[in-house]
């Protein structure tokens, strides 16, 4: 049953500070303040809310702010545990910027400061059309979510480390870095990188030696030898530094390589982390073949409970995997982009855990491959988002019936 005669509470949140609206169900102010963002402040919060509450002879209250890094993530455990404001009916809505900056566009010639938000979100509250309050009965999620979430940026930092070494590696050894058959951050190129300080040293060593430390550190080639001839070929048609710029470089690559050590080694650490908290939240998704204890927990952690949503298409947008739509007249653009908003950390699970599935199962893999046969440009981008989108609705599926995946037959 709603709620009608209920506070409205708005909060511009900053790393030091919140600004605070309270807006009576009329849409009249009732007060507005400043407080610390600690736990005084928030002990401050509730018992102006309280108060607000009992002299209004109000029924409940609708608490609301903008998503800010993880700046309001302690004030809203702050207030879903406190006891006092916990006697009265109350909802915590964590508002996307882009739902908030659109209603401001109703107010024209607004001031832009932060009481002028933290009115804005109390407003959009009283308005409602918001959707479900923010999801935190269970913290097991949040819990995993901080694990999932630190993998996913230890991924991108390492991504990005890659590329760094891969223009080092141009610049000391192009050949190498142009040959396809030589992935330039493998174990045996950082090898080769770390044991020949120029690329002449690399491309007049002896053969016989180079082909035993290639098959030392590559550890699975079928022909050593011959991947030896390649390399050496390779650094014969390499450009040559001079020999200070040569230097410099080889110190810039030393420091790149130990970064990407410790990149990996971070990620593993966090993937045992992970398992482990996963191993407390029952969940069927570790059935799809393929899709593994991580990339399960990574969408687990982002959607939480199921019952959130009303269907898979919500979940599709939630994630951002749902496309714009170009159309006039008759007229409809077939190159579409997907929408910029949506959950990156769940659609970067998603989008890797439908490269994975893809591999094991034959459904996956047939619908990638037919996806990847329709278009001449962007196919592995295009058919791996459209993967991800046919796996959304067997997520929800599983997860909303709490059964494992059975695969089709034949």
């Amino acid at each position: 049953m709603k709620i009608v005669n209920q506070l409205f509470v708005g909060i511009d949140v900053g790393s030091r500070n919140n600004a605070v609206y309270l807006m009576k169900p009329d849409g009249e102010k009732h007060s507005s303040f400043r407080m610390q963002n600690n736990r005084g402040g928030a002990k401050m919060l509730t018992e102006r809310i309280v108060s607000a509450i009992q002299s209004q002879g109000l029924e409940g209250v609708v608490i609301g702010m903008e998503a800010t890094s993880i700046y309001g993530d302690s004030l809203v455990y702050a207030l879903r545990e406190d006891g006092k404001l916990g006697q009265y009916p109350r909802k915590i809505h964590v508002l996307n910027p882009k739902l908030v900056n659109k209603f401001k566009e109703s107010y024209p010639e607004l001031p832009k400061n932060d009481d002028v938000d933290a009115f804005v979100i109390a407003d959009k509250l009283r308005f409602g059309r918001i959707g479900k309050e923010v999801y935190m009965d269970d913290y097991r999620y949040k819990a995993l979510q901080t694990l999932t979430r630190a993998r996913f940026y230890a991924v991108q930092d390492l991504t990005r480390e890659k590329q760094r070494f891969a223009n080092y590696l141009f610049l000391k050894c192009s050949g190498l870095a142009q040959d396809k058959d030589i992935a330039n951050t493998s174990a045996t190129t950082l090898a080769l990188m770390e044991r020949f300080e120029t690329v002449d040293e690399l491309a007049f060593a002896d053969l016989d030696e180079l082909t035993a430390f290639i098959d030392e550190k590559g550890r699975n080639f079928a022909d050593p030898a011959a991947k030896a001839k390649a390399i050496q070929a390779a650094a014969r048609n390499s450009y040559r530094l001079p020999v200070t710029v040569n230097n410099s470089v080889n110190q810039a690559m030393a420091v790149s390589i130990a970064t990407m050590r410790a990149l990996e080694k971070q990620i593993k650490v966090l993937d045992k982390a992970i398992e482990q908290q996963f191993k407390i939240i029952p969940n069927t998704l570790t059935s799809i073949p393929g899709i593994g204890k991580v990339y399960s927990a990574g969408i687990i952690a982002e959607i939480c409970d199921i019952h959130r949503f009303q269907s898979q298409a919500s979940v599709a947008k939630f994630a951002g995997l749902v496309w714009t739509q170009h159309q006039s007249g008759e007229f409809e653009a077939q190159d579409r982009k997907l929408i910029k908003s949506g959950n990156r950390f769940l659609r970067y699970y998603l989008l890797e855990a439908a490269n994975s599935v893809r591999r094991c199962d034959s459904e996956f893999r047939r619908y990638y491959d037919l996806k990847y046969k329709e278009v001449n440009k962007h196919q592995h981008k295009r058919a791996l988002a459209l993967t991800a989108r046919k796996l959304v609705r067997l997520v929800f599926r599983l997860l909303k019936d709490n059964r494992l995946y059975k695969p089709p037959e034949g």
